[in-house]
């Protein structure tokens, strides 16, 4: 019962709000040891992942952890490992899971290493075309401009963002509309996604939480009046909602998917009738549904990853 959490480092987490620290407590609540490192700390001999890791105590509550001491661990020695750094994706992220993928023949992994190359969080969606909006991935800005014609209203946002950085509306007639697009594309240099506006962003973004597939919970983020971003990063607003039928067939279509390639805690975005992300690096919204349904998903996820280790 030895976990490595490869996150972003403790001066970051934010005990009453992010997931890891609910992740890293319910290990520690099993009897497990918990241990801490970033990215840069990996290296390899041979066919086996090292660490030069800190083992912790985490809590209690407002305190992230203690370090109780510094060693080199390897990948033979642990029952998982839960990646958890945050965006951007880049190929220093890349590079990390090539590492990842020589601990993920001696423990889990969560979540899988070839899974986070594969699913990009924006691109991911592409393969589940009766279940989006109208998109297009594409640097040309001719191109984006045919598409705004069509549907008279897009949101455009970077392939590779997070936290809301980067998305606008865009408006059919709007003077700054070549201004948005060239730093959008980088003059015509980068992909950018472009969607169809779904007007239903006022009503909140759906936030679904999946374990191996399932969902456990959920609720809405509701922007606030000056923005149309329903991040929390942005100030967005946290709702409690149910499921519904639509969403349920959104699970059930990507749950397959989900379960065969190792993405055991996934957290989905709806908005309307369409979903618009598969987020797989960082999920968020464990706490969330702490406060709003007294739920424990933390446990719900460290069942999966076990499981996986039987």
């Amino acid at each position: 019962m030895r976990a490595l959490f490869v996150m972003d480092p403790l001066s970051t987490v934010h005990p009453d709000k992010d997931s890891s620290y609910v992740l890293m407590l319910e290990w520690q609540k099993r009897g497990g040891e918990v241990w801490h490192c970033g990215p840069g700390d990996l290296l390899s001999r041979g066919d086996e992942l090292f660490a030069k890791a800190s083992r912790l105590a985490v809590g209690p509550r407002p305190k992230v952890a203690d370090v109780l001491e510094t060693a080199e661990i390897g990948s033979r020695s642990l029952t998982a490992i839960f990646k958890r750094t945050d965006p951007p994706f880049d190929m220093g992220y890349v590079f990390c899971t090539y590492l990842l993928d020589l601990a993920a023949k001696h423990c889990v992994v969560a979540n899988a290493p070839h899974a986070l190359r594969d699913a990009n969080e924006k691109m991911v969606i592409l393969r589940y075309p009766d279940l989006i909006t109208p998109t297009i991935v594409t640097r040309d800005m001719v191109e984006v401009k045919a598409f705004l014609a069509e549907h008279g209203r897009a949101v455009i946002k970077p392939w590779d963002g997070n936290g809301g950085r980067g998305i606008f509306v865009l408006e059919a007639g709007d003077r700054n509309l070549n201004s948005i697009l060239e730093t959008s594309t980088l003059g015509g240099h980068e992909h950018v996604m472009v969607q169809r506006y779904l007007p239903e962003i006022t009503e909140g973004d759906k936030r679904i939480i999946l374990v191996d597939g399932v969902p456990k919970g959920a609720f809405l983020r509701v922007p606030p009046a000056d923005d149309h971003r329903g991040n929390m990063h942005a100030g967005a607003s946290v709702v409690a909602c149910e499921l519904n039928a639509r969403d349920q067939e959104i699970c059930d279509a990507l749950a397959p998917y989900l379960r065969d390639n190792g993405l055991i805690f996934t957290g989905i975005d709806v908005i309307g009738r369409c979903l618009t992300e598969v987020n797989v690096t960082s999920p968020t919204g464990l706490q969330e549904c702490t406060h709003l349904y007294g739920s424990d998903l933390g446990a719900d996820i460290v069942d999966a990853v076990l499981e996986r280790t039987r």
